[in-house]
């Protein structure tokens, strides 16, 4: 339970409006928030340093009308990932200041109180806020759907992102050229496809994490990204490690918090 939502039901407690036992009711249950088509994880960013990510693929725009309006009443930071351009539409009409891209296909919506606050010392605060560095690296400009889904979800963790597309393999002189933005992040996304080569590639120059990122790109033998997922698994640059195929949220999931942890640590 965030703070403003803590107070206020403190305050009702206080003017009569809610018994003890229903104060305590509300307090055990705030977890989570049943909107009938999901259960919404209201306390993740608590346990897990980030909110719940809602994933719309497959979910009705009622669904994710309510899910949506729901963490934002409760002040949590919204994504939604693999979201149509019907759902994009539906969702930017009812949250206008709302992020959509539409080649990541995500969605990105600030708290409530954050959009409205014009508060200039709170906004100062915020900017002093430590953030990590998270660098993405794309091999080919067809391995840019993904990567994007990757650079948003990034975004939204609260790291500042460099974004660097089509430094693949058989251009070796163009990632060299790059070298002094992969150097300074705090965690490094590689997305390719093809043999997916490119992370190891990346790892050996690199004092800090890579994610790796596999994608469907590739001809018949790339078996629609085993081959890259099993090149990347068979890594012999240490600091490798892998997530799924296409899973662009994932890669930029783990870098934002390794980047937020490190940062963290950076100004204790």
């Amino acid at each position: 339970m965030n703070k403003k939502h803590l107070q206020h039901l403190a305050q009702e407690l206080l003017n009569g409006q809610l018994s003890v036992d229903a104060f305590t009711d509300r307090i055990a249950s705030s977890g989570i928030a049943d909107v009938g088509h999901a259960q919404v994880d209201l306390d993740r960013n608590r346990r897990c340093g980030f909110p719940e990510v809602i994933f719309a693929e497959g979910k009705s725009i009622e669904a994710l009308l309510s899910i949506v309006g729901t963490m934002r009443k409760h002040d949590i930071d919204v994504l939604a990932t693999r979201i149509s351009a019907e759902q994009a539409k539906v969702l930017k009409d009812r949250f206008p200041i709302g992020n959509y891209n539409s080649v990541a296909r995500t969605f990105r919506l600030p708290p409530e109180t954050e959009s409205k606050d014009a508060d200039e010392s709170k906004c100062s605060e915020q900017m002093k806020r430590p953030k990590g560095r998270v660098t993405i690296v794309t091999a080919g400009t067809s391995d840019l759907p993904v990567a994007e889904e990757a650079r948003e979800t990034a975004l939204w963790t609260g790291a500042e992102v460099e974004f660097i597309q089509d430094i693949g393999v058989a251009g070796p002189h163009r990632l060299t050229a790059n070298l002094p933005l992969l150097q300074t992040a705090d965690a490094v996304v590689v997305v390719a496809g093809m043999e997916g080569a490119l992370p190891s590639v990346v790892g050996g120059h690199v004092a800090c994490p890579v994610v790796a990122v596999p994608t469907s790109v590739g001809y018949g033998a790339s078996f629609d990204g085993i081959a890259a997922l099993l090149g990347m698994l068979n890594s012999c640059a240490s600091n490798v490690t892998v997530v799924n195929i296409d899973a662009g949220f994932k890669g930029g999931y783990v870098a934002g918090l390794i980047a937020k942890n490190v940062a963290r640590a950076r100004k204790a």
